[in-house]
């Protein structure tokens, strides 16, 4: 294995920490979920460093706030939004074809988390894995010509801490002959993000592409909106009266989204691929998938190529794509 990459960031930094004094000037990003929670704070610091970035989401007109606060307090960069749902392939297959000119990274930002009952896309995946996984695997390789073009581009996946509970399951991945459970299926989506970056490593390094996944933190965001009043008390998260609280190992979304930013676009990751960070800094295998780290399950090579198959075959006989 090589050594670790370590950077001079600490857990507390800001995405506009990572990028002080990086000029991303006529750089074009993409990032997904963009104009909300870590996602709004991902999107500001590169365009405020100077890239031209569009938030893909559901709902363009949510992205409003964002793009009037770049005009307003004149960012270097542009930023623009455009339509993307990930659970319906059809948007995904549009937005790629409607790509024009290189990209130079796209942030797999957007995903959802711990939807209380089974519900399944209209490919048959279960909707957390279609959603966090193969919504952005149909997207990343539509857009493979334009990251081409970029000469030097970057895939950055949103993973979880979760994966390490959780490997990949080929047998069963949609809850067919098992009983669904919601934390279950969250966990090994956020594993399918990071197998996703193993498999752009192994693939597209002869393009200049790289990838890599990671873990953002415990943020407060819209991400937690499936989870109910006592799950949350369970994990501290909130009070009596349902008010949330932050508690001393959360971070705000400017931290949240550090860790995004220098994927996505410091000097300092030139050319590194395949790996998984956290806290700003490479993360170190654990075994047992207890504690930090990453899962040695997530990057597992003959797992990611597995799932790549999987994926690519449902995209062949998908109706949207």
């Amino acid at each position: 294995m090589p050594e670790l990459l370590s950077t001079p960031f600490g857990p507390r930094a800001t995405a506009d920490d990572v990028l002080a004094g990086v000029d991303l000037a006529g750089k074009r990003m993409l990032v997904t979920g963009g104009a909300s929670g870590i996602g709004v704070e991902t999107a500001a610091a590169l365009a405020r460093a100077g890239a031209e970035v569009t938030v893909a989401v559901r709902d363009p007109a949510a992205a409003a706030a964002l793009i009037d606060r770049a005009r307003r307090e004149a960012w270097a960069g542009q930023v623009r939004a455009c339509r993307l749902d990930l659970a319906d392939l059809a948007t995904v297959r549009d937005l790629a074809r409607s790509w024009e000119g290189p990209l130079h990274a796209l942030v797999a930002n957007a995903g959802i988390m711990a939807l209380p009952h089974l519900v399944r896309s209209p490919e048959g995946w279960e909707m957390q894995l279609a959603t966090n996984h193969l919504g952005h695997f149909a997207l990343a390789t539509g857009l493979l010509p334009a990251l081409r073009q970029a000469g030097a581009a970057r895939v950055v996946a949103v993973s979880s801490g979760a994966h390490r509970r959780h490997p990949f399951e080929f047998d069963d991945p949609h809850f067919e002959r098992t009983p669904y459970d919601r934390w279950v299926a969250y966990g090994r989506s956020k594993t399918a993000d990071v197998l996703m970056a193993v498999g752009i490593a192994r693939r597209w390094a002869g393009d200049g592409i790289t990838a890599n996944a990671l873990m953002p933190g415990w943020i407060t965001s819209g991400l937690q909106r499936h989870l109910d009043l006592q799950t949350l008390q369970a994990m501290g998260a909130a009070d009596e009266s349902g008010n949330r609280i932050d508690q001393p190992h959360y971070k705000d979304p400017r931290q949240g989204a550090a860790t995004s930013v220098l994927l996505a676009a410091s000097p300092l990751l030139e050319g590194v691929s395949g790996r998984y960070f956290e806290d700003n800094q490479e993360s170190p295998v654990t075994i047992d998938g207890t504690g930090d780290g990453v899962a040695a399950h997530a990057l597992d090579p003959g797992n990611a190529d597995r799932l790549w198959d999987l994926a690519e075959d449902a995209l062949r006989h998908s109706d949207s794509w």
